[in-house]
């Protein structure tokens, strides 16, 4: 399982990587192979603001659906369209290509909460 040090994550199995006042948010190794082919994405809108622990979108699979959380409070900037017409992109590259959203981050202080590569490694062990 790749497990990326330079990444945050959370125990709903979402990874997060900060640029800036930006966080880029896809869901983890773990998760993708644990939901197996994924078929069917629905993300939120640009521009709508969430809350930490929000739920911001769907993942469907052949035999699952599966909810997206927010890892943090802020706004989406930009969502992952690509995904629209080849999903499996998350199944192949979940750490590049097959990112889900992206937020402005409006309270930094919410990153203390999301675990190292380390901690989540221990907790998908």
């Amino acid at each position: 399982m790749n497990i990326p040090e330079e990444l945050k994550y959370t125990t709903e199995h979402e990874w997060v990587r900060i640029d800036g006042n930006v966080a880029t948010i896809g869901v983890t190794d773990y998760a993708q192979a644990e939901l197996s082919d994924i078929t069917f994405f629905e993300l939120p809108e640009i521009g709508r603001k969430v809350e930490q622990k929000e739920e911001i979108g769907v993942i469907e699979t052949s035999k699952a659906v599966s909810e997206i959380y927010s890892p943090l409070t802020g706004t989406i900037t930009e969502i992952n369209t690509a995904l629209d017409d080849e999903p499996e992109t998350l199944n192949s590259d979940p750490y590049g290509a097959g990112w889900l959203v992206k937020i402005e981050i409006s309270d930094k202080s919410e990153l203390e909460q999301l675990l190292s590569a380390d901690d989540y490694q221990e907790i998908t062990e």
